[in-house]
């Protein structure tokens, strides 16, 4: 039987060739389906890597009780001084609390691919230990901010993504003005901030207090030890949360909807494909219908039949799956967008398709290519030899 089913299989593949024209539609039918499923999960993908390389598991975020994001957070100057003093942070070389405090604001800049409306851009008002925490973070052009000054440093992402922030300029932002001194780059979501001295943030912006603290832990014990200490003191009402885990845990909401937007498509697109699919393995089998019942005539069983329409099937369907997937790598892995998070404000990530989401891809198109070669082989191992002789 096995011999029967590749002598079969090697017959059908010789004749694919002559036979190009539907053996094209499945191919490009399922290619379209994996590239349009891949890209959309490589968006989600993107987006979830870059708010997860953001932020330390051995630095604690300490934000106002009950807030879900910074933007909503907001506490007084005498609250971030008690939660410098706490124990479990972690001292500097200067003997201080390796902490900054921070201030965050919503500006607006225009993107380059929309000129007409404005989008809104986070500003992170920080002290100078905010670049101690966050080593990764280099300057990659200009220079730092001088406290005590209306500069700023922008990231790489907003750069790339958004005008009116090049180096030199300034951006005009409720009623004051900001040069821009520098550029930096953090390959997370800072590269999609725009920093400044939070004195000054204060000063400008008429805050009495701070966002958010972000304080470096006194080692493996330190996030307990914080978190318990601020639950103890009557004079704070705050949430202490591992960096890391603040900024993994606003992908859900992105990454359910992304997912449930590629179900969707991919399902509509998928049913296309399985008829296309069915379409044309029904017409393949219709075109080697005499020479299949040559060959059950004389020997052949209707099982291997069934096997190498199945086969046949299974490879364009592979073909196709492979085809989706070098598009989807080739247009879209490392293209650079925004979007809106949880702060309601910008986001620049990078599509990222990995090799995760092409096998994914790549199982959707054999299961599209078994479920629409499955009908057709039935019923070239089922149809009367005398049947399918005369059909011809």
């Amino acid at each position: 039987m096995l011999r029967q089913a590749l002598a079969i299989t090697g017959i059908g593949i010789r004749s694919i060739p002559e036979r190009w024209a539907p053996s094209l539609v499945i191919v490009i039918g399922l290619a379209g389906v994996v590239a349009v499923f891949t890209a959309l999960l490589a968006m989600a993908a993107g987006f979830e890597s870059t708010l997860r390389a953001t932020g330390r598991s051995d630095a604690a975020l300490i934000l106002r009780g009950g807030s879900d994001a910074e933007l909503n957070s907001a506490f007084d100057r005498e609250s971030t001084d008690l939660i410098r003093e706490e124990p479990g942070i972690l001292k500097g070389s200067d003997g201080k609390p390796l902490a900054s405090a921070e201030l965050m604001v919503i500006a607006e800049l225009v993107r380059k691919d929309d000129v007409k409306n404005g989008a809104n851009i986070t500003v992170r008002g920080v002290e100078p230990p905010a670049f101690a925490l966050r080593p990764h973070l280099k300057m990659v052009a200009g220079r730092n901010f001088t406290p005590g000054l209306r500069e700023m440093i922008v990231g790489r992402g907003v750069l790339q993504q958004f005008q009116g922030a090049n180096l030199g300029q300034v951006v005009r932002m409720r009623g004051s003005e900001w040069t821009v001194v520098g550029a930096f780059e953090s390959h997370d979501a800072h590269d999609s901030e725009l920093w400044c001295d939070v004195e000054v943030a204060r000063t400008t912006f008429g805050r009495r207090g701070s966002s958010s603290v972000l304080a470096a832990l006194d080692g493996p014990e330190g996030f307990a030890r914080l978190k318990s200490a601020v639950a103890a003191d009557p004079r704070l009402t705050m949430d202490v949360m591992r960096e890391q885990d603040y900024f993994s845990g606003q992908t859900k909401q992105f990454r359910k909807t992304i997912g449930f937007l590629a179900g969707v498509v991919t399902i509509i697109m998928a049913l296309g494909a399985v008829f296309a699919a069915l379409n044309s393995m029904y017409a393949a089998v219709a075109a080697r219908g005499k020479e299949i019942a040559t060959l059950r005539a004389i020997g052949f069983g209707g099982l291997p039949v069934v096997v190498s329409v199945m086969i046949e099937a299974l490879l364009l369907a592979l073909a196709g799956g492979l085809l989706g997937a070098l598009i989807a790598y080739a247009l879209f892995n490392n293209f650079a967008v925004s979007t809106l998070g949880q702060n309601f404000t910008q986001v620049v990530f990078d599509f990222k398709v990995t090799p995760e989401l092409v096998i994914r891809g790549l199982v959707i198109a054999v299961v599209i290519g078994m479920v629409g070669g499955l009908l057709p082989a039935l019923r070239a191992a089922r149809l009367p030899i005398t049947v399918s002789l005369r059909e011809q």
